[in-house]
């Protein structure tokens, strides 16, 4: 009985190590820059946070800028503060989505029905704010990206590549983490096992010979 539970125990070591891998991991990832006519089109904006900035106030604000433009002053796409976003009116009304996360790491928009009037300059601007306990400290954060619009998908064997190599990663961690678990499972069941069994062969010995040792053999 004592076995078994030392090896529940353990197989709820190794599970709780596994999910703590498989908690999601901020990474931050360029977007992309290419989109295709008609399709809708992504625009990846990650600003990851540190452990301690998890319960900051944060406000995100798209802009547009029209490429090689600066006398006509930037479009606010789209504001996001206190859990409501606001698509704000212009070319872009009815044709935005918010694709970020509810921890406000992953703050992308995405654009449907991508017409050749898309292309240009977009700014993601993130402002965190930190409420301390004398003072309150803001730090400002701003991601560009220069869009163009293609008429049809260009071929890009380098994103496939990566992609591919990408799964063949997760699926090598996931093999390698069945390896390392069926190991210590078997490590530890022979572990107890030799227990046990030395445990058995002396409570097979008689009494008697425990009490009274042999005596020394002498010439």
């Amino acid at each position: 009985m004592v076995t078994q539970t030392r090896v529940h125990l353990h197989t709820l070591v190794l599970l709780s190590f596994l999910v703590h891998l498989s908690q999601p991991v901020c990474v931050d990832l360029p977007s992309g820059t290419e989109a295709v006519l008609g399709r809708p089109m992504t625009l990846t904006c990650i600003s990851c946070m540190k452990r301690e900035e998890v319960k900051a106030k944060t406000r995100v604000d798209w802009y547009y800028m029209i490429k090689n433009d600066t006398k006509i002053p930037p479009t606010h796409m789209l504001k996001y503060e206190n859990d409501e976003k606001v698509i704000l009116d212009g070319p872009f009304k009815g044709r935005l989505k918010w694709k970020g996360s509810k921890d406000l790491q992953d703050i992308s928009i995405e654009i449907l029905n991508i017409t050749y009037n898309d292309s240009g300059f977009y700014v993601c601007h993130v402002q965190r704010e930190f409420d301390f306990n004398f003072f309150t400290h803001s730090v400002n954060i701003e991601k560009n990206i220069t869009l163009k619009v293609n008429e049809k998908a260009s071929d890009d064997p380098t994103a496939l590549y990566s992609e591919i190599m990408m799964y063949v990663l997760l699926v090598f961690l996931t093999f390698w983490l069945l390896v390392e678990m069926v190991y210590c499972y078997r490590k530890i069941s022979k572990s107890d096992e030799q227990a046990q069994d030395t445990a058995t062969n002396y409570l097979a010995i008689p009494s008697e010979q425990k009490d009274n040792p042999a005596a020394p053999v002498t010439e």
